[in-house]
């Protein structure tokens, strides 16, 4: 774990302040409520926050508290532009290095004077100003839960705060089931739910509201599905024609790569989404064990990320990315094999 000049920050914020909040693109349950958790008790303190995203956010996140008041940089921007001006102090939530946010919103905040306070549980952190960074965490969202421990105002949970915390944790956690997922985290959850989260209605609203193209697409995908046993590995792709045939929507494909991975005897599973209109193929990683999909994601695929959950991307077409991964795989056959989650 990093904590960096915590005390000093702790001293700041006595004061209020106005403050920007942001979270990574294509942001996630974790990034929203991550950054929605520390807007509420930033507000409760008597701050002025503003929470920014790079871009929009899927459908089934629109409902949590405080997120019509959020500004999306790349459609809000002269209002996101305006708030960064006026801030006193940036948090940056659920990224680990300024370029997550895309090169738009990453030129405005490297010209930013003020400085940066990072709360985050990715691998290989950016150095900053104040840093919160632990990479044993299930999520920046127990992190922010923790992070109200470290100033002592736990006491200021309420339900708003409480809902936002527990959805980016259960999203992050894929409903508490991943390793990651540690007593502690348990802990926390009954606390947010002694504080006033709902988790029944909480999961409906994040898992239960699919659209009909949703469900088709992730047909479509399960169809795609190939499973390479040789190396313990499967992937999925998902092409651009497929996502515009099913009504594809923001958020649409999320969890997918889980499918895979639940095969019997995979180790590492890849879901390869093509996006022509960025010119890239969009790559999700998972593993189970002591397979490092940071690693492999980082070293081939401009990534990286959690042990057993990283994203990369590929500048190539999406029957060659596809062709790049496989030939990949020989070298790591031994780790693939031997993890110990056979």
């Amino acid at each position: 774990m990093i904590l960096k000049d915590f005390n000093e920050l702790r001293s700041f914020l006595q004061t209020p302040r106005n403050i920007v909040i942001v979270g990574h693109k294509n942001p996630d349950g974790d990034a929203m409520g991550s950054t929605l958790g520390l807007y509420h008790y930033l507000k409760m303190k008597g701050h002025q926050p503003q929470v920014l995203v790079p871009n929009e956010y899927p459908n089934f996140l629109r409902w949590l508290p405080g997120s019509k008041h959020l500004y999306l940089f790349d459609k809000q921007n002269s209002q996101a532009k305006r708030a960064i001006k006026r801030s006193e102090i940036i948090f940056l939530l659920d990224f680990n290095t300024l370029h997550r946010v895309g090169s738009d919103m990453q030129n405005t905040l490297e010209e930013y004077p003020n400085d940066f306070a990072l709360i985050d549980h990715h691998l290989q952190p950016d150095e900053f100003p104040y840093m919160y960074s632990d990479p044993n965490m299930c999520s920046t969202s127990e992190m922010v839960y923790h992070f109200m421990e470290l100033m002592e105002d736990v006491n200021l949970v309420d339900k708003n705060i409480a809902t936002c915390l527990y959805t980016g944790i259960m999203t992050d956690t894929g409903s508490f089931r991943f390793r990651s997922t540690t007593s502690t985290t348990h802990r926390v959850i009954a606390d947010l739910i002694d504080k006033g989260a709902e988790n029944d209605k909480i999961h409906s609203n994040v898992y239960d509201s699919n659209s009909y193209g949703r469900l088709q697409l992730l047909g479509q995908a399960l169809k795609n599905l190939k499973a390479i046993p040789e190396y313990k590995t499967a992937y999925i792709t998902i092409s651009d024609e497929e996502k515009a045939e099913n009504n594809y929507k923001k958020g649409d494909t999320e969890g997918i790569v889980n499918y895979a991975l639940s095969l019997s005897g995979i180790v590492m599973a890849a879901i390869f989404i093509e996006d022509r209109d960025q010119g890239i193929v969009k790559i999700s990683f998972r593993s189970k064990g002591s397979f490092s999909v940071n690693a492999f994601a980082r070293n081939h695929f401009n990534g990286g990320g959690h042990e057993n959950a990283a994203g990369g991307r590929s500048d190539v077409p999406l029957d060659e990315t596809v062709t790049k991964f496989i030939s990949l795989l020989p070298q790591y056959e031994k780790e693939l094999i031997s993890s110990y989650e056979n």
